[in-house]
């Protein structure tokens, strides 16, 4: 599957109506023990709907068309671009709760650099999608590094997934940490060690270790 497309690559047609996913929100409500029909949950289903319009508005959009637009006025600048603490708001594919932390993105300038804004555009693309933590950082990686062709992309993700913290081993505070280095951070240990000195000093040590 390309990694840049909509996951779900669903038709018009095989896509469930709206009126489908409320009554799928109905059947589970049910299933949970609940009465659907009773006052406090009649507009529950619309609500969840919508919300999941939101959640998982990633389907809806392109990475690589985000990063389409640059410039190339950057005089000379070759030292790397660094965006830091970048919300994380995703999805567990595995049990459909959510993934919440921070990215961090960093690039190397080729001949061509992007507007920061659009980098936080591509992390949401990906992350408002059903995710597991490892896709999620490469495919962050592999889409900055494949457009803008710099010389290296380097991205580390920090998240808590409540799929540890509010069932199985109900295990909250704790967080799960992912790196992709590509290009000169992959290479060059200095490279990689200036940017994890530039982030938070706990991703540092947990990806160095």
């Amino acid at each position: 599957m390309n990694i840049h497309t909509p996951a779900a690559n669903l038709t018009a047609a095989a896509k469930p109506s709206r009126r489908e996913a409320e009554d799928a929100v109905r059947t589970l409500l049910r299933w949970a023990g609940e009465n659907p029909d009773r006052e406090g949950l009649l507009d529950t289903p619309a609500r969840v709907v919508r919300s999941y319009e939101e959640f998982f508005a990633g389907y809806e959009e392109d990475p690589v068309a985000l990063l389409t637009r640059t410039f190339e006025e950057i005089e000379g600048y070759d030292e790397m671009v660094v965006l830091r603490d970048i919300r994380i708001e995703s999805h567990c594919e595995h049990h459909m709760v959510p993934i919440i932390g921070r990215a961090h993105v960093a690039y190397l300038p080729g001949n061509r650099a992007v507007g920061i804004s659009k980098l936080a555009r591509v992390v949401d693309a990906y992350a408002r999608r059903f995710q597991i933590q490892e896709k999620l950082t490469a495919q962050i990686a592999n889409t900055i590094a494949e457009v803008l062709q710099p010389r290296g992309v380097a991205v580390v993700i920090e998240a808590g997934h409540q799929c540890m913290s509010t069932r199985g081993v109900h295990k909250p505070g704790s967080s799960m940490v992912t790196s992709r280095m590509l290009g000169a951070f992959r290479d060059d240990p200095s490279t990689r060690r200036e940017f994890l000195a530039m982030i938070s000093p706990r991703s540092c040590q947990s990806v160095e270790a």
